[in-house]
């Protein structure tokens, strides 16, 4: 069962008081964007193997959207932080790449290990 703390409450919530938002850090673009790119913000999202940051809403609790790190290979949890945030702090970073050396954070990048599902 995946296990998250919400970060506003401080609660650890499992996935039944939770609703996902899919991945995080997306890159939006504007009105002047051309139709492959806003195609692609819609509907292209990545698939790792490995690190992945997601967006999570504590549904059942405070109501409130945080961002969560976790290994979409074994469910380690890394950390959550506040949606509010544009990037993870480095501690959550060093985090993720003490468990997975040559990691790098890159907003909607996978990481240089991870491998992505079909």
């Amino acid at each position: 069962m995946l296990i998250l703390t919400c970060p506003h409450c401080g609660v650890q919530a499992d996935e039944t008081e939770l609703s996902p938002g899919g991945e995080a850090h997306l890159k939006r673009f504007g009105p002047e964007s051309s139709d492959d790119e806003f195609l692609g913000y819609l509907f292209h999202r990545q698939n790792p193997k490995g690190p992945h940051f997601e967006r999570w809403r504590h549904s059942f609790g405070c109501g409130k959207w945080f961002l969560a790190a976790r290994d979409t290979a074994n469910n380690q949890v890394f950390g959550t932080y506040p949606a509010t945030l544009a990037e993870p702090s480095d501690r959550l970073r060093e985090r993720i790449s003490a468990a997975r050396p040559g990691w790098g954070f890159e907003p909607g990048a996978p990481s240089p290990d991870a491998e992505v599902a079909p």
